[in-house]
């Protein structure tokens, strides 16, 4: 039997702040986990509004903003070691944050993964797990998939519904995954503009009106019609999403929050035929709404687990893909991302 403590770091594309988990992982016949601490520290509004429009830098000012975002996090991660008075730690395993992602073009771009966060907080660092798939020729995404076929053994389909919603399942006996639309990064977009942070349980978009010419222009949009290996990034919410919003700017806030609550809700309903029932995570687990208008859509069998779970799976598992990267165990494989092969992958600083 082998024990591992590990911090997991998340920073995810709906901004809501650094997600932070202290895991004690166990190695037996099986791997089993138990968060012992977590907790989110929530973004400045300068920061979010930062990473908001961070796609549109160029390289050189993302990489000015990557060494102060990489001392941010630092600072992020010794507080939650202060306050939950954490003294054994292997190592530290951080996602970082995606400044850009592109791998139709081979380019990916983390911040928050510099040598600089392990000299600052005094421990061993493991990170930056998507560079390396994009040089085999993958998508870099989603990467979670992984994770969840060690840890969550027992089901066999996932939905985390972030900034993204993304999907991870077994076809053929082969485990597939890929982003099926955006979600939080649209949906608390348009909450901000009435001033609210986001849609708590769907109660905005529950009182709209569904605005059906928009619903069916993004129902077209060419992504959905893709084969997996697919991913998309804030990029493509830009280029495609945002400019189809603004030409119902005429409309209220929450037709176009149920509006796009229904078209996620038809996209993610679409992905779960053949499936009995599926296993979902993230913030719109939360979404009243979202979740009933997904169970109107579908036979399967949703599954919602503990909020710990809910809000840090991700966290937890980019700590549990650091301990594999530790042990030389692949942790991306090529049927999820479309690299050339399976691999081992993340950074490693040692202090």
């Amino acid at each position: 039997m082998k024990i591992f403590y590990v911090i997991g770091v998340m920073s995810g594309t709906s901004l809501d702040g650094v997600d932070l988990v202290y895991v004690k992982f166990i190695q037996d016949e099986r791997w089993s986990f138990e968060i012992i601490n977590s907790k989110t520290y929530k973004y400045e509004d300068s920061v979010s509004k930062l990473l908001t429009k961070i796609s549109e830098k160029s390289l050189e000012e993302i990489k000015h903003i990557d060494r102060e975002y990489s001392k941010k996090l630092a600072d992020i991660i010794k507080r939650f070691i202060f306050e939950f008075s954490i003294k054994n730690i292997h190592f530290v395993s951080s996602h970082g944050h995606t400044a850009i992602h592109d791998p139709s073009n081979s380019i990916t771009y983390q911040i928050g993964n510099l040598p600089i966060i392990s000299q600052e907080i005094n421990q061993n660092v493991i990170c930056d797990f998507r560079a390396q798939d994009i040089k085999l020729g993958g998508q870099g995404a989603p990467l979670v998939p992984v994770g969840e076929k060690y840890l969550f053994h027992e089901y066999d389909s996932f939905i985390n519904l972030g900034g993204f919603a993304n999907i991870s399942k077994y076809e053929s006996e082969k485990l597939i995954a890929y982003d099926i639309c955006p979600v939080n990064i649209v949906l608390n977009d348009l909450s901000k503009k009435i001033g609210k942070d986001y849609d708590n349980r769907g109660a905005i978009a529950s009182s709209g009106k569904l605005i059906l010419n928009l619903y069916k222009e993004l129902e077209e949009l060419e992504y959905y019609q893709k084969k997996p290996p697919k991913s998309l990034g804030i990029e493509w919410v830009n280029k495609k999403i945002i400019p189809l919003i603004n030409n119902y700017n005429d409309y209220k806030i929450e037709d176009l929050l149920n509006t796009l609550s229904n078209h996620i809700a038809n996209q993610v309903s679409n992905n779960l035929k053949d499936l009995d029932k599926v296993f979902i995570t993230g913030g719109g687990a939360y979404n009243d709404y979202l979740i009933n208008a997904i169970n109107s859509k579908t036979n399967c069998e949703i599954i919602i687990p503990s909020n710990n779970i809910i809000e840090f799976k991700e966290a937890l598992i980019f700590a549990f893909l650091g301990v594999l990267r530790y042990l030389n165990i692949n942790n991306c494989y090529s049927s999820v991302t479309g690299a050339s092969k399976d691999h081992c992958s993340g950074k490693i600083y040692l202090t």
